[in-house]
C-alpha cells in the first residue's frame, strides 16, 4: 500500500474523504494509506467463505460483513476493511451513517503477496487489541493453510494452524467448523479446469 502526501489527518477527516473516494483507504495514526487491489484467487476464497458463513449463520444472532464494512480497531485507531467480519452481539457503529463497525467478534484476513507482514503484524496485533474480539482468521491465498488467533480467558492469545485440504479448523466464536477443502473449493475448481485443458 503506499501513503498518500505527508499529511496528518483527524479520524473525521478521513472518514469525510473515505465516503466520497471511489477506492478505499485505511486510516492509522494520521495517515491515510490507499489499499492495493484484490487477486482473482483471493476474491475467490473470499466469496466463498462469505458464502460459508452466511450460510452457517442464517438461523443465528451473528451477522456476517463483507470487505464492504470498514472497521474501528479500537483503541488504536486503525480504520480499515477486513475481508470479512462477524458480530455476534448487537452491532455498534461509529456514527448515524452506520459504515464503521467497533464490535466485531470475528475478523477474517486473506492474505495477498504485497500486504502478507503487514496483516501477519502491525494488522494482527491492533486486531487483536479490539475487547470484542474473540478470534482472527488468516487465510493464505497461496497454499491450503490458514491461521486462527484465539483469545483466551485470561487475555492471552492462542495459534491454531491448519494445513492441507483434509483439514477443518473450529470457528469456536461462530460455532463453525471451516473444512478447508470447503474453503478452497472454487480455487481447485479452476485448477481442476486449467489441468483439464492443458491435458488436451
Amino acid at each position: 500500500m503506499s501513503t498518500l502526501p505527508k499529511k496528518s489527518f483527524t479520524p473525521e477527516e478521513y472518514l469525510e474523504l473515505e465516503r466520497k473516494a471511489e477506492d478505499k483507504s485505511e486510516y492509522y495514526n494520521g495517515q491515510i494509506l490507499a489499499m492495493s487491489g484484490a487477486s482473482r484467487w483471493h476474491d475467490r476464497i473470499v466469496t466463498q467463505l462469505a458464502f460459508l458463513i452466511e450460510r452457517h449463520l442464517a438461523s443465528k444472532p451473528c451477522e456476517a460483513f463483507s470487505s464492504g464494512m470498514r472497521i474501528l480497531a479500537v483503541p488504536s485507531g486503525l480504520y480499515t476493511y477486513p475481508d470479512l467480519s462477524v458480530a455476534c452481539e448487537e452491532p455498534q457503529f461509529t456514527d448515524s451513517q452506520v459504515d464503521t463497525l467497533t464490535n466485531p467478534t470475528l475478523l477474517v484476513e486473506v492474505l495477498s503477496p504485497s500486504t502478507e507482514s503487514y496483516d501477519r503484524g502491525t494488522k494482527a496485533k491492533l486486531y487483536r487489541a479490539i475487547p470484542s474480539l474473540r478470534e482472527l482468521l488468516i487465510v493464505s491465498q497461496d497454499s491450503y493453510e490458514v491461521e486462527l488467533y484465539r483469545r483466551q480467558p485470561g487475555g492471552t492469545w492462542q495459534l491454531i494452524e491448519a494445513s492441507g485440504l483434509d483439514a477443518s479448523i473450529e470457528l469456536q466464536s461462530i460455532g463453525y467448523t471451516l473444512r478447508l477443502s470447503e474453503l478452497y473449493e472454487k480455487v481447485l475448481a479452476h485448477a481442476a479446469e486449467k489441468a483439464a485443458s492443458e491435458s488436451r
